[in-house]
């Protein structure tokens, strides 16, 4: 393939919707802490933040400039550069999610058919496992490299709660992937679109998937690596200014993610509830254009939904002790995972004979 015959407007189309989602991603996440901030204020019965702007919607932004003009400090033993790219790794992790999520179907604009999603591989499941495999990364090397005690057990924690759920959720997919016949997001989307919603196939795999989602977020109940009365601050104890503002923005980023991988994988994704999507799309008039931005309102909607729901549960549940953790993990989790799965597999077998019959 030579430079001439490649297909130059196709990479700038998927740059620009990159840059698009990136930038899209990180705003939400910016007010999302302000978002969790009123939520504890109206759970709690106090107005919350309310001096940065009318009703306090600066707050975020004050928040950012805080981070950006903070003094930077590296401590004096820490390994430099590892103390560096911990926090670096897991935004870049913590972002890389958003490849494969479809965000609506498709747009018509400059004589091109432009699909909401980066790149739809056939094992998008796979993809996301293994991102957010490499996110624990970012937070062992941080710890590892502050030379903190604290930070060094938090971040062992974070770990060990990661590979602990890790393994219920990839077994409450199985029995998706059973249901549904392949690991591609946007094809699960498809067909969602024409059939019941994954949620009614699979309610106890959600179950499970939801609260694992919880535990990879490292959000209360399961914020153990973070836990204040026993480990200062967490894994990043001695971190500062927008290094510090990278890793807490990855933990909202992640929030975010997860509520759209959710949100794809069983209640529809970009679906339009009680709306035939491809009638809107062969209709004429101004319902044709706005048909994919219906869409993708209407994932965005599924999100904030999810995101209301973690901090409901962040403001509700006390934490963990660490032993209930696992327990939790490998006794009660990945076990029924397990009868989800065989469960599944044993009435698509009958379904199969049924039919053979």
């Amino acid at each position: 393939m030579t430079l001439l015959s490649f297909d130059w407007p196709l990479l700038l189309e998927k740059f620009v919707l990159i840059a698009i989602i990136v930038f899209t991603t990180l705003g939400i996440a910016l007010y999302t802490t302000f978002g969790e901030r009123k939520v504890a204020a109206i759970l709690q019965d106090r107005p919350g933040p309310n001096r940065a702007g009318p009703f306090g919607i600066l707050q975020p932004l004050a928040d950012g400039v805080k981070m950006f003009t903070k003094e930077e400090i590296i401590p004096t033993h820490a390994n430099k550069w590892l103390f560096i790219l911990g926090p670096g790794l897991a935004m870049v992790a913590a972002l890389m999610t958003c490849a494969v999520i479809p965000w609506g179907g498709t747009v018509h604009i400059f004589n091109r058919d432009v699909v909401l999603q980066v790149t739809d591989i056939n094992i998008g499941i796979l993809y996301i496992f293994a991102v957010v495999s490499m996110g624990i990364y970012g937070i062992m090397i941080g710890g590892w490299a502050s030379n903190n005690k604290f930070s060094l057990i938090s971040s062992l924690r974070a770990a060990s709660q990661a590979i602990s759920y890790e393994l219920a959720m990839g077994l409450s997919l199985i029995a998706l992937i059973f249901v549904t016949g392949n690991l591609s997001l946007g094809e699960m989307v498809k067909q969602q679109q024409t059939h019941w919603w994954n949620i009614v196939y699979q309610p106890l795999g959600f179950l499970i998937f939801f609260i694992c989602a919880m535990a990879e977020c490292n959000r209360t109940p399961f914020d153990l690596p973070e836990a204040e009365n026993e480990l200062n601050f967490g894994y990043h104890q001695e971190y500062s200014s927008m290094k510090l503002g990278f890793y807490l923005f990855a933990e909202y980023i992640n929030m975010i993610m997860s509520s759209a991988v959710m949100a794809s994988l069983y209640f529809g994704g970009y679906d339009i509830p009680f709306v035939d999507d491809n009638l809107l799309y062969n209709s004429s008039g101004i319902w044709h254009t706005l048909a994919p931005f219906c869409q993708v309102g209407t994932l965005l909607l599924k999100i904030v939904f999810f995101i209301f729901v973690f901090m409901w549960i962040r403001w509700t549940i006390p934490r963990f002790r660490y032993d209930q953790l696992m327990n939790l993990g490998w006794k009660t989790l990945i076990p029924l995972a397990l009868i989800n799965m065989v469960i599944t597999g044993s009435l698509i077998i009958l379904k199969i004979n049924h039919w053979h019959f």
